[in-house]
């Protein structure tokens, strides 16, 4: 392999010869070695990053403080990672020290060696334009990795949003599709009253989709940039209005309402809104992972469960038992679901050990939010795409089981006390009698008024309300 020598602050380093990155990306490919997982894993994050670059460069040139044929080239390297053309050149581990200086100075380095390309120069040659002088021009890590962080996150967000909106069709097709099956509902796994399998799923769109309304709302807690803050607030380096033109490029460049934080060294030092934006993710996983328990549940048997509903067989379920077709979906859902939630009290503990006007761990909160955010959507697709949209009802099984059911005898508690009903329902239970039988018997009611109030699809809605002249 042939290198360049390239040096910094700490000496000379050796840096391979066809690379885009430079010394300071070598001395982090050195020190962290933790995860095996380069940051340009996460493309968003690259994508982002070239955003703010590009943005910078203009809000300079605009304010007279970058050349226009310097400008010119960063932004056109810029757009190339963008693009995805230098991905392989974003090799530092998601993880590393420093509050995320590795992954700034990796774009920075690119990006300047890119641009050299561009003018005709030699990659290395910092002499016509420099990572920091030129590409980091009125930055600083402090600021230009949050607002990348946001704006991947946002574009992480807005890919979950598309498939939770479909998991939530799906879910309400399934509801209407289900709307006549009389069921069993059931509280603390007992019997409680009848109800329609249509009701079930009915009810997972409507859970599902409030927490769509949740994660748009943090969307827009996101759009918040400290850029111009650069160390730690005081726009040390920068120039007036540098903060305010940075932005107004940067909603430009990507599309996104980007506004300036009302006070920058509030901005820099808080990661709240990455909290807030990990809790939303944990409140959709725990709703996730119920909706799987319960597709489980029902789906159990198919002889000795409940064997309400069928789920698609997607697999043979065991090496040993032929014939058995195990809930891979849920369960493989459920087991992301577990992740996210171990993801936000990372989360919760990074932003919490931030100290005076810096939190040095984003890179750690960057990590996993992209992890919980892309699963996320990944298991949603998957749930939708070979569980949900597959699933039918076992009718005449639920409607089995409701007949079974002393459960229906809470309909009865209106008309002849609550004592009476127990009375009814335990010996209902005792002797295996119908429970319509032992209420005529007993003169409750005549067999005509024991049908209509125990007719199961009538318990699946509040009763008619009395006129008032």
């Amino acid at each position: 392999m042939n290198f360049r020598t390239e040096k910094d602050s700490l000496g000379p380093r050796k840096v391979p010869a066809d690379a885009y990155y430079g010394v300071q990306t070598v001395r982090a490919l050195e020190n962290f070695q933790i995860t095996g997982i380069p940051v340009s894993h996460f493309t968003r994050l690259i994508q982002a990053l070239a955003c703010v670059k590009k943005a910078a460069a203009l809000a300079n040139m605009e304010l007279g403080l970058l050349p226009d044929d310097i400008c010119d080239a960063i932004v056109q390297a810029a757009r190339d990672v963008r693009e995805g053309r230098l991905d392989e050149h974003f090799p530092v581990d998601v993880i590393q020290g420093g509050a995320g200086t590795s992954v700034n100075m990796n774009a920075n380095e690119v990006i300047c060696n890119r641009a050299l390309e561009i003018i005709g120069a030699e990659r290395g040659d910092y002499s016509r334009i420099h990572p920091n002088n030129h590409v980091n021009l009125s930055q600083s890590t402090n600021d230009v990795y949050p607002t990348a962080l946001k704006i991947a996150l946002i574009w992480y967000c807005q890919d979950l949003l598309k498939e939770m909106e479909a998991l939530v069709a799906s879910l309400r097709a399934k509801g209407e599709e289900f709307a006549d099956v009389i069921k069993m509902g059931r509280t603390q796994l007992q019997d409680a009253v009848p109800m329609t399998l249509g009701q079930e799923f009915a009810a997972y769109s409507v859970t599902v989709g409030e927490d769509i309304s949740r994660l748009r709302e943090a969307i827009t807690l996101l759009r918040e940039s400290n850029m111009g803050a650069t160390a730690i607030g005081t726009g040390i380096n920068t120039v007036e209005g540098y903060a305010e033109a940075v932005c107004r490029y940067l909603a430009d460049v990507t599309g996104l309402d980007i506004v300036p934080a009302e006070n920058l060294v509030e901005a820099t030092s808080d990661t709240g809104v990455f909290v807030h934006v990990s809790g939303i993710l944990k409140r959709i996983s725990v709703k996730l992972s119920k909706i799987c328990n319960d597709l489980r549940l029902l789906s159990s048997g198919p002889f000795t469960g409940f064997h309400e509903i069928n789920l698609p067989p997607m697999q043979p379920g065991s090496s040993i038992m032929p014939g058995k077709v195990n809930p891979v979906i849920p369960e493989a859902v459920n087991q992301v679901c577990y992740q996210v939630i171990g993801n936000d009290v990372t989360v919760t503990m990074a932003a919490e050990a931030g100290q005076l006007e810096l939190n040095v761990f984003e890179p750690i909160i960057a990590f996993n939010l992209f992890q919980s955010v892309d699963m996320l959507a990944r298991a949603a697709f998957m749930l939708r795409k070979r569980c949900i949209d597959g699933i039918t009802a076992n009718r005449e099984r639920c409607a089995a089981l409701v007949r079974m059911s002393v459960g229906a005898v809470t309909a009865l508690a209106p008309y002849i006390g609550y004592e009476a009903a127990a009375a009814l329902a335990k010996e209902s239970e005792c002797t295996g009698r119908a429970l319509i039988d032992l209420v005529v018997e007993q003169g409750h009611m005549s067999r005509d008024e024991a049908q209509k109030v125990l007719d199961p699809l009538t318990m699946t809605r509040p009763k008619p309300g009395a006129m008032r002249d």
